[in-house]
């Protein structure tokens, strides 16, 4: 029987599992970000789309360098964990081309939200359903969590598209929910249970 005021999963979990690597079709790779990857998040900050649909603040390269280092500390504190989608070879050929990760991770609940983008080299080659899948799957069966959602404009068809085919059904439409640069936006919330059975 379930305690329900028992942990989802146990504080510590996370802190102590080392950040895994996964391999993507295509020969991409998902690993952790390094500060070699700064111009990448420099860039992405300056993106017109990214911009637009993740509101990014603009960053120096010694700023970009510095939030790559916060991102291992908020891992370490099980706020957070966020990979780098890149090419599977060596500096610089394999910099960053997009990033995904699980972030509002609440372990005590067992619940934690998607975010992602790609920069204009990594788009077209349809990487990111592949790697919301892998994230996922880590989360689900190597993490423990319950729950997984994802969250974006509905004026945004890409994102719902990679949400659907990578088995994150739509549960609703929440209202007013996102302020942008042109003005509140709904959303669409998609979400995968643990127990839900896999995705074709």
């Amino acid at each position: 029987m379930i305690d329900p005021l028992a942990p989802v999963v146990p504080p510590g979990s996370l802190r102590g599992l080392p950040q895994p690597e996964f391999a993507l079709p295509g020969g991409m790779l998902l690993r952790p970000w390094a500060p070699s990857d700064a111009p990448a998040l420099v860039e992405a900050c300056l993106d017109p789309d990214i911009r637009h649909w993740n509101r990014p603040g603009r960053l120096t390269e010694p700023e970009a360098v510095d939030r790559i280092d916060r991102w291992e500390a908020r891992r370490q504190a099980e706020a957070s964990v966020i990979w780098a989608i890149a090419p599977a070879a060596p500096a610089p050929d394999g910099r960053a081309v997009g990033l995904i990760g699980l972030g509002d991770l609440d372990l005590a609940g067992g619940s934690a939200e998607f975010l992602y983008w790609l920069l204009p080299a990594g788009r077209g080659a349809g990487v990111m359903v592949p790697a919301v899948d892998r994230v996922g799957r880590w989360a689900f069966e190597d993490l423990g969590l319950h729950r997984l959602r994802l969250t974006h404009s509905v004026a945004n068809p890409a994102s719902c598209a990679v949400a659907t085919k990578a088995g994150y059904p739509l549960e609703g439409t929440m209202r007013g929910a996102l302020l942008h640069a042109d003005g509140w936006h709904d959303e669409h919330l998609h979400a995968r249970l643990r127990t839900d059975p896999a995705p074709a």
